[in-house]
């Protein structure tokens, strides 16, 4: 986040490079760099006449550098977007005649999303010396609820740790999608307001205590009344629980506690590092060790791919979700 702040300051600044090349596996940044050049780098009047957008699907590395090569009209400078440059990977290396000598009033933005230029080719060396090449880095599932958090206070709100939790484990990791959900309470709750996991039940639809998040606690506790009260509530509300989902993040969740039991330091702070995961929930994964041997989560995880594919028709086509759920729930507890 900071990095790609420091791109838009740069630019705000004046301080613009020849060669954009946005690439990466988190294509949130990737998407705020792109449309933030495309808005502000020349005036309204100018766009006109000296900002193109081409895509990869159907723009070839040819077409690419005649555009790039044009001169401005009645402009300081001109702007070429190429969009979903991924589409060209076989021939991206192409561009490097281009990137050694780019024109100095072009200003080339590539989006390549979703993929990584190799740092080992002559392209990636040449954009290094004469543009920018930034990085889109996928975060991991506790690096997301701070990215939550700190995005929200720049916005002016707050947000409890659970809160953040749930909008992650519904969401995902993905940035764009967890920012359109902010969007949306931003719109409806005032400025200085801590949202609350009753904010994200109202306003998103995901339940505070009906959720995976709950059902993996619960499990780990070995509290089977609570993970069978979330288990009928998932079978009544099957769309916004699905199956698939369900046994996903459980498998990742004995598979991270198969990794704790294999720490020779138990620490919170090396237990945090270790898993990955926020020092917030180093507690239920020291409950769940004392729940669950090594040998037991062994078994578990084994339980858990044999139902992932009962869910999928293999060997279990006349079992509903619901009962695969609950004899699951009987293995696991």
């Amino acid at each position: 986040m900071e990095e790609a702040r420091q791109v838009v300051n740069d630019i705000r600044d004046g301080k613009i490079k020849p060669i954009y090349f946005l690439h990466g596996e988190e294509v949130f940044y990737l998407d705020k760099i792109a449309d933030f050049i495309s808005k502000n780098v020349l005036t309204e009047e100018e766009r006109g006449f000296n900002q193109m957008t081409l895509y990869g699907k159907d723009a070839s590395i040819d077409d690419i550098v005649s555009n790039a090569k044009r001169y401005p009209m009645m402009a300081e400078r001109q702007v070429v977007i190429v969009k979903e440059a991924q589409h060209l990977s076989r021939s991206i290396e192409q561009l490097t005649s281009y990137a050694n000598n780019p024109q100095p009033t072009t200003v080339l933005v590539i989006c390549y999303k979703y993929k990584k230029l190799d740092k080992r080719k002559k392209l990636y060396k040449s954009i290094l010396a004469n543009g920018l090449i930034y990085e889109g880095k996928k975060l991991y599932e506790n690096q997301v609820s701070d990215w939550i958090r700190k995005n929200l206070l720049r916005k002016g709100y707050r947000i409890s740790h659970k809160a953040a939790v749930l909008l992650v484990e519904f969401l995902g990791t993905d940035l764009s999608k967890v920012d359109k959900e902010l969007d949306k309470l931003m719109l409806v709750l005032p400025s200085g307001h801590e949202i609350l996991p009753s904010d994200i039940e109202e306003h998103i639809g995901i339940s505070k205590d009906y959720n995976n998040f709950e059902l993996k606690k619960a499990v780990g506790e070995k509290n089977v009344l609570k993970a069978t009260k979330i288990i009928n509530y998932f079978a009544q509300n099957p769309k916004d629980n699905p199956f698939v989902l369900t046994v996903t993040l459980l498998h990742s969740f004995f598979i991270q506690l198969l990794q704790y039991h294999g720490l020779n330091d138990h620490s919170p702070k090396a237990v945090a590092n270790a898993l990955r995961i926020n020092p917030y929930f180093v507690g239920e994964f020291q409950t769940a060790a004392r729940n669950y041997p090594m040998k037991k989560v062994s078994q578990i995880i084994s339980h858990l791919r044999q139902m992932d594919l009962k869910g999928k028709g293999v060997g279990a086509q006349a079992v509903s979700h619901e009962d695969l759920l609950k004899e699951l729930l009987v293995k696991i507890i």
